[in-house]
């Protein structure tokens, strides 16, 4: 599940990169919605690293408050990119 996770999060800021190297704006957004798709990856893992005990539920608020400031800042730069 580790392994998993830590792919997950490689994932995000990669396609970013990825996206933004690419010759269109729908391209990127594309890479964009890649990147979200793996947030929510990352937080099924965490919760179900929770169901099994492998986190407590102090643990794991603070990390899903973190995927959701990084979900909002993606969603943001693909409205942005969108105009």
């Amino acid at each position: 599940m580790t392994n998993q996770i830590r792919r997950a999060a490689v994932s995000i800021p990669s396609n970013i990169a990825e996206g933004q190297g690419r010759n269109s704006a729908k391209e990127f957004r594309q890479f964009l919605s890649i990147s979200l798709g793996s947030v929510a990856e990352i937080e099924t893992q965490l919760i179900l690293s929770k169901e099994i005990s492998y986190l407590t539920s102090e643990e794991l608020n603070p990390l899903l408050i973190t995927l959701d400031r990084i979900r909002k800042r993606i969603k943001g730069l693909s409205k942005v990119i969108s105009r």
